[in-house]
């Protein structure tokens, strides 16, 4: 049985975790998978735009497989290489990548959420920072980016009880932009990259770029940044393509009203 599932239709991918009997949780050999599914979307052209979601509804993944590091240590914890870590696997993707969460994401799971850039969720979904309760240091990034998503005290809180964060508080907060019936996160999540998909694709991997860039910067660093690429990119816009494309927003605009 493979632990990742690949789908892809009409420019966007689709990466399920499917080791539902187990929460999707995130065996070496799983993954293995990922790395090769987000490897072999980089190399697709037509793809604009991927969701991550996880098998059944119980979990998006309950993270590193425990049982696992018992047996080999927590190397994996650590671990930087995109093959053992499914959070750079995910970041090095230059299109839109959209989180499906479907059930709990505890730990690693909670860690590969926030790698990815737009999150929606089930009102199963729930998020948990166990690194406390199990002894271990976040590896991939939870202990940098929670607080900047959702404040620090709420960040340290999160963090030093190991308390899960149920969907609707967590889209008060601004984790996740919207919740939805188990039902319909799957549908939401292939309309909003759909939407993503008609933007013009080497458009989309330089604004995804900047704007990630831009972030890890202080603000004046990441205002020169803007102005830096768009002064190179800009430029080669000419007046023609910018006509035909107000025309198509407001087309857009009008289809949207009707």
């Amino acid at each position: 049985m493979a632990l990742v599932l690949l789908n892809k239709a009409d420019g966007v991918a689709t990466i399920t975790l499917n080791r539902p009997a187990a929460m999707n949780a995130l065996s070496h050999a799983l993954r293995r998978e990922f790395f090769d599914a987000c490897e072999n979307i980089a190399a697709d052209h037509d793809i604009r735009a991927v969701i991550v979601t996880g098998a059944g509804e119980r979990a998006f993944t309950a993270g590193l497989d425990l049982k696992e590091l018992g047996s080999s240590g927590l190397g994996a914890a650590t671990d930087q290489k995109p093959t053992s870590n499914p959070c750079r696997a995910l970041e090095k993707l230059s299109v839109p990548v959209i989180g499906a969460i479907n059930g709990v994401a505890i730990t690693g799971g909670f860690e590969l959420a926030l790698s990815c850039d737009v999150l929606i969720a089930s009102i199963n979904a729930r998020f948990a920072d166990t690194h406390a309760r199990v002894g271990i240091i976040p590896g991939w990034g939870l202990s940098q980016k929670l607080s900047r998503y959702i404040g620090l005290s709420r960040a340290c809180e999160l963090s030093f009880t190991g308390q899960f964060l149920d969907a609707e508080t967590a889209c008060a907060w601004g984790l996740i932009n919207h919740v939805y019936t188990p039902a319909e996160l799957m549908p939401a999540a292939q309309v909003l990259a759909a939407d993503m998909a008609t933007i013009d694709p080497e458009f989309l991997k330089t604004y995804k770029r900047l704007i990630l860039d831009g972030y890890d910067r202080n603000f004046k660093d990441a205002m020169a940044l803007e102005k830096q690429v768009t002064d190179t990119y800009n430029d080669s816009v000419s007046a023609e393509e910018v006509e035909q494309r107000r025309l198509a927003v407001v087309e857009r605009g009008r289809a949207l009203n009707d």
